[in-house]
């Protein structure tokens, strides 16, 4: 168990590397991890979200009634910037249907499980943090797709309904699971928790790998467009929510948690619905895929910027 304790600890430390390294394989070499099916990623997405939910006690909702303020800034901010940006960038560079509806089921989606961390890791407030990825992530079944029908009902069909229900059993009955575990059974959960992220970062990788590698000869024709709206979709959620946090005249830690949840999205919900909800279109499950490899590398590199950070006062 030490043994594993300790791999979990170096495995969540260079998740971003570990990510970068097996996208690359699946993406040049794809027939070396095509053994792992895209029709695996509801179910390893589900075991990241049952991880979470080992990992949430009723304080992480504690803030949300101490501090609500905090919470409406961070939940409006997250669901209009990421979405808003996702359309005027698709349009912007032409996007064709499929990877529009890629792009803007990112930026629909909630705030990412990593932002947590890379929020710690750049000395932000962490409990406004996980506050908003709780909130976002509870009412995603509803925003989610509603969002997804505002922006996309002129360019594709789009099945409310079902979303809704994939996001339910995808997101909030693993995590609900996972809560519930927690509450009951909190001894061993507090012991099992200690080798969650080699679980969760595994799982994660081989989303990225499923992805990439079935889909890496359109990666390849579409390389250079997706990376840059990927990536300009990343950094102007950082540049917008650190923005709109500065000016309400938050304090910086603060601002640091509102940057980071608002450009960091739980990009392997978005994969996991461009699969379930629009199969007909399969370049839709590349921009996540994506925003998966990109946004651990820039939120690693935002969060020691960050903590270099000190607060005016």
């Amino acid at each position: 168990m030490r043994f594993l304790e300790k791999l979990s600890e170096l495995v969540g430390k260079y998740m971003a590397i570990i990510v970068v390294i097996v996208a690359a394989v699946a993406l040049f070499q794809p027939s070396a991890l095509n053994w792992i099916k895209t029709s695996w990623v509801t179910t390893l997405l589900m075991i990241v979200m049952f991880g979470m939910g080992l990992t949430m006690k009723p304080a992480d909702f504690a803030v949300v009634f101490k501090r609500p303020k905090d919470i409406i800034i961070g939940f409006i901010a997250q669901f209009s910037i990421m979405p808003l940006l996702a359309f005027a960038l698709g349009k912007l560079f032409q996007l064709d249907d499929a990877l529009l509806v890629g792009v803007i089921l990112v930026g629909t989606c909630p705030g990412g499980t990593s932002s947590n961390v890379m929020t710690y890791l750049s000395k932000g407030d962490v409990a406004l943090s996980v506050g908003m990825t709780s909130v976002s992530t509870v009412f995603a079944p509803i925003v989610t797709p509603a969002l997804t029908y505002l922006l996309l009902k002129e360019t594709v069909t789009v099945d409310m309904m079902s979303m809704f229900i994939s996001i339910v059993q995808v997101v909030i009955l693993p995590i609900g699971a996972g809560f519930v575990i927690n509450k009951f059974f909190s001894e061993t959960t507090q012991k099992a928790v200690k080798i969650l992220p080699l679980v969760s970062v595994t799982a994660i990788v081989m989303i990225v790998a499923a992805v990439v590698s079935a889909n890496s000869a359109r990666i390849m024709d579409t390389g250079l467009i997706v990376f840059a709206v990927v990536i300009l979709h990343n950094l102007l959620g950082y540049a917008l929510g650190y923005g709109v946090a500065r000016a309400l005249g938050l304090p910086l830690s603060k601002k640091k948690a509102i940057a980071i949840e608002v450009g960091m999205q739980n990009s392997g919900l978005a994969t996991s619905l461009a699969a379930t909800s629009f199969p007909s279109l399969a370049l839709a499950t590349v921009p996540g895929a994506v925003f998966s490899v990109w946004h651990n590398i820039s939120g690693a590199i935002l969060a020691n910027i960050f903590s270099q950070m000190k607060d005016e006062k």
